[in-house]
């Protein structure tokens, strides 16, 4: 496995363990590490790096489908651009995922914001998991190789990937305009990780002759 996709399994895996052990003690440390609300007094600006190693401890099923996914992808691109590239890629994408997010909770308490009469709601606003950067690696593997054939469960016929990347981004929009009650997922977060993939993308075919000098 290539090193920089074996390390961020890795560290992954020891954040959710650590989680796992502090919140038994009565420790949540994804208040710290977390993705807050910019204009919280909880945010600080390490969580925007911070948020993308951190799951929800509560099961394993987050850590887990996120993990798999850089498994099966991330080597393949890591294998194709070297891990340099890969690793700026990689937190690229989870940094432009958590800045949308934070670009999507503004919208949401646009109308708190102007009113200086209007208490700001109390709900928490929190954001973790990889899956913004992991939204970039199959934007990135969609492009990279349009027509690998997919196998997705419970599909019982090959689907091409791009036809996949750009289904499940049409998915993720869906899910975030239609904002269903109880619905914790952070789809636009999920969006932005393709967005960022992309620019980055279409910048380092731009100038291919130099787009390695930033390493």
């Amino acid at each position: 496995m290539p090193t920089v996709t074996k390390n961020i399994l890795i560290i992954n895996i020891l954040c959710w363990l650590a989680q796992y052990i502090l919140a038994s003690k009565g420790i949540n440390i994804a208040e710290y590490t977390g993705l807050h609300f910019i204009l919280s007094d909880k945010f600080m600006p390490h969580q925007i790096i911070t948020y993308m190693f951190m799951h929800d401890w509560n099961g394993i099923g987050h850590l887990f489908f996120n993990m798999f996914a850089v498994f099966m992808f991330g080597r393949t691109l890591e294998m194709a651009w070297g891990p340099k590239r890969f690793l700026f890629y990689y937190l690229f994408t989870g940094i432009g995922a958590g800045i949308v997010q934070e670009v999507v909770w503004t919208v949401e308490l646009w109308d708190y914001l102007s009113d200086p009469n209007i208490a700001i709601i109390t709900r928490p606003f929190l954001t973790v998991g990889a899956s913004g950067a992991v939204f970039g690696i199959l934007l990135g593997f969609g492009m990279l190789f349009p027509n690998a054939q997919l196998f997705i469960i419970p599909f019982p016929f090959p689907i091409k990937a791009k036809y996949f990347v750009i289904g499940y981004g049409v998915i993720e929009l869906f899910l975030g305009i239609a904002s269903r009650s109880g619905d914790s997922v952070a789809h636009f977060a999920h969006l932005g990780g393709l967005l960022f993939g992309l620019i980055l993308i279409l910048y380092w075919r731009k100038t291919t002759n130099t787009s390695d000098r930033i390493f």
